[in-house]
């Protein structure tokens, strides 16, 4: 038996083909991988099938017979659920409440007010079902990354749920946040509820999949059973080429001067306890620590973002009192952070737009912009980024993941920064675009920039640092030289409830 079924699916925006005959089928209980680049349609796929965007030609049948999704509802009532890489809970709810957004709390027998008894039990009813372990109590803007995810899901499962499409859901979570979600999928297939699973992360997609479709701009160029391929012949497939995989840095200088050093570096928040560390010229730190450890905060901190209550902060041997994001821009220090969208683009703006926005002073002339000289830059980087796009005046917001990325990162480049600071910088990115990431920040380094580089992908700290602090309860537990180190001894770390610091060469 056939879940969805789709044939000749066509979406075109201007003359721009974002889907062009695709066809792709989903069966009861398979978890289906879908991949691509970034810009080769998954996205628009997804918004077509939970009812953002209609088609413009081509058919969708549902359990054998043809349907129209005109809109959310509609998706929903089929019994097609999504959870989006950008999480869409309202921060100030409870788990409770975000769970009934969208639907009718259950009334009391007066039909005045909500029966509170009755919408918890409901929700504890199919917590305990699925054997999610959260705290529905908690409000979101108090859940850690992990229990963000598992909410969603919950939510997308509080109606039948006959097909949950999961993008990238493991973007914000560590390789053991990730086995709680990787033990939910077992049991929801188990009961019959198929998975269209969308990641870049190729080691999930073997270990979880049963097919995997593969888009390649804008169409479907191969469906294949996840034992009959590879992640060399699922990379040919993506991108009609071969990875470069960049090469492992040797031979750095202990003895460069320190681009940043922090000495005991607390908030008034509790986030950050007591760092201690350092970034030499030409270097590449890594820190990784599990969710909750404090990293992202730490970064904020060193950026200005936010207050410090104790210890120094060092720029080129020069303490800086108080950081702000403006002083820290001045003093070359830049952030990649971790929520783009949010964070690092406006979405309204062009790319020429966001891109100049931090340097628009280079650009003014007595009276007016020297918009020639902008757009001249901003086409330089474009092309040395290799950003995919109709030109420069594009918005923003209608580039892929990754393009978005590579404009952060040209954004910051404009800057000629000293040190970046970089919260997973390659969270759901192709692997193509990951690579180029990864090249970019090692020759960045090579010129003497010092790199602090923050990712939930433990491999991918191994395989971009020099050397790497582990970060536990928001203190550092060990600082290790990336010779030889495993896996299996950082995760060690990382449950380790000690305090300080220990260092191995």
């Amino acid at each position: 038996m056939t879940l969805l079924k789709v044939e000749g699916l066509n979406k075109v925006f201007g003359q721009h083909y974002a889907l062009s005959g695709v066809g792709l089928e989903v069966k009861p209980g398979e978890v289906h991988a879908l991949v691509g680049e970034n810009g080769a349609g998954k996205s628009t796929f997804i918004k077509i099938m939970t009812g953002v965007y209609t088609l413009d030609a081509g058919t969708i049948q549902w359990k054998g017979a043809k349907v129209d999704i005109p809109d959310p509802v509609a998706s929903r009532r089929l019994g097609i659920n999504v959870v989006h890489q950008d999480r869409h809970l309202v921060p100030s709810f409870t788990g409770y409440e975000n769970l009934f957004l969208g639907l009718d709390y259950p009334a009391n027998q007066a039909r005045i007010g909500v029966n509170w008894k009755a919408m918890k039990q409901q929700a504890e009813k199919l917590r305990n079902d699925l054997g999610v372990d959260i705290d529905l109590n908690k409000t979101a803007d108090r859940m850690f990354p992990p229990e963000k995810t598992m909410l969603e899901i919950l939510r997308a499962m509080m109606l039948e749920c006959q097909l949950l499409i999961l993008d990238e859901p493991t973007a914000s979570l560590t390789d053991q946040e990730a086995e709680k979600l990787f033990a939910l999928i077992k049991r929801l297939t188990e009961q019959g509820t198929a998975i269209l699973y969308v990641s870049h992360r190729m080691d999930e997609i073997f270990r979880l999949s049963d097919r995997i479709t593969v888009f390649r701009n804008g169409q479907r160029v191969a469906t294949v059973n996840t034992s009959e391929t590879d992640k060399d012949g699922l990379v040919r497939l993506m991108s009609n080429a071969e990875v470069k995989k960049s090469q492992k840095r040797t031979g750095i200088s202990a003895t460069e001067e320190n681009v940043l050093e922090l000495k005991g570096l607390s908030t008034k928040d509790g986030k950050v306890k007591e760092v201690s560390l350092s970034v030499r010229k030409g270097e590449i730190v890594g820190i990784f620590g599990l969710a909750g450890a404090g990293r992202t905060e730490l970064l904020e901190t060193i950026y200005g973002l936010r207050e410090p209550a104790g210890g120094s902060i060092q720029l080129a041997g020069r303490r800086v009192a108080a950081p702000t994001p403006k002083r820290s821009l001045e003093n070359g220090v830049v952030l990649i952070p971790e929520e783009r969208k949010r964070d690092a683009l406006i979405l309204g703006m062009s790319i020429r737009e966001n891109m100049t926005l931090p340097v628009l002073k280079r650009f003014s002339g007595l009276l007016k912009l020297r918009s020639r000289a902008e757009r001249t830059e901003v086409n330089a980087w474009m092309q040395e980024m290799n950003v995919k796009a109709a030109g420069s005046e594009q918005m923003i917001g209608q580039l892929s993941g990754g393009n978005q990325q590579k404009v952060v990162f040209a954004k910051a480049l404009l800057s000629n920064p000293v040190l970046f600071l970089c919260d997973e910088p390659t969270q759901a990115v192709d692997v193509m675009t990951r690579e180029e990431i990864h090249r970019l920040l090692k020759a960045q380094a090579d010129k003497g920039c010092g790199v602090l580089f923050v990712s939930s992908d433990l491999q991918e700290v191994l395989d971009i640092s020099d050397r790497l602090y582990v970060l536990h309860d928001s203190h550092f537990v060990a600082e290790l030289d990336n010779d030889g180190v495993t896996s299996e001894q950082v995760l060690g770390y990382c449950y380790s409830h000690g305090k300080g610091s220990e260092h191995h060469g």
